[in-house]
């Protein structure tokens, strides 16, 4: 599949993995229909990608992923705007850092409204769209943190799982089915985003021999990989129809940790927090 042409909707297109996906899109010539929870941001995303190629069309909409209507609405919306739609990057996610025992009902719901329902809702929101393009493809971002568990991740480890489980699933289907539609999992290693800023963490890490505060600051330490990377990554995935891409040299490596030491990777991940986030 190109993408000069074409037609991409992109969620958490306001930073990150999602605006350096519009960026490249433009300079791939792909028409875009941008959305994000935060205005500001999502403003400063299309702004940059109309300086990148000022002959784009380019649309945007404030959307909350955990709200089902408001995806279906702005499915509609696209479709009607731009005559059609080829590609769906559902990349809006959040995380939570707590304990199994510590994390609030409100807080799990707030994760996977956003990180799994946001998924669900997006790709099936705009798959009608896609079928009737005649050539379509859902990216859907879930993590490394599929492949592995970590403590005080349960949350989002359970979430990205889910992410992966769906995807794979999905692309599955349309192939069996002759769908014109293909599907790409992207599981990212530590990739430089706000996501962990942005993220929500409470007192029962201290219950892991983990400090929050200076626990996030250490973590963002160990994401290696910028976010213009992971999107040409993710972007040449699509072209080549990719059925799942890794990004980032920390990814290759819990994948094949994963693979060599499916149950025994537990201790080294242990000692590696302790170290790293204590």
């Amino acid at each position: 599949m190109r993408l000069y042409g074409r037609v991409a909707a992109v969620t958490g297109a306001g930073s990150g993995i999602g605006r350096e996906l519009a960026i490249g899109l433009a300079r791939r010539g792909c028409e875009l229909a941008l959305s994000d929870i935060d205005e500001v941001s999502l403003a400063r995303t299309v702004e940059t990608v109309r300086f990148v190629n000022p002959r784009l069309a380019v649309s945007c909409e404030r959307v909350d992923v955990a709200d089902r209507d408001a995806l279906y609405a702005w499915a509609g919306k696209t479709a009607e705007r731009h005559g059609r739609v080829n590609a769906v990057f559902n990349n809006a996610g959040v995380a939570l850092g707590s304990t199994v025992e510590g994390a609030s009902d409100g807080d799990l719901e707030w994760l996977f409204g956003i990180n799994f329902w946001g998924v669900v809702h997006g790709t099936r929101a705009f798959l009608p769209h896609l079928r009737v393009s005649g050539e379509g493809h859902v990216v859907n971002v879930s993590s490394v943190f599929a492949l592995i568990s970590v403590p005080g991740q349960a949350a989002y480890n359970a979430s990205k799982s889910a992410v992966r489980g769906f995807t794979d699933a999905l692309r599955m289907e349309l192939e069996m089915s002759g769908a014109p539609v293909r599907a790409t999992t992207v599981l990212p290693g530590g990739i430089k985003t706000n996501v962990a800023r942005a993220s929500r963490a409470n007192g029962s890490l201290a219950d892991l021999g983990l400090d929050a505060a200076r626990g996030r600051e250490k973590f963002e330490r160990l994401f290696i990989t910028d976010s213009d990377r992971a999107a040409g990554r993710i972007l040449d995935a699509v072209e080549r129809d990719r059925e799942r891409v890794l990004i980032g040299p920390d990814a290759y490596v819990i994948d094949a940790l994963s693979r060599l030491f499916p149950a025994g990777y537990a201790r080294l991940v242990k000692r590696s927090v302790r170290r790293s986030l204590g």
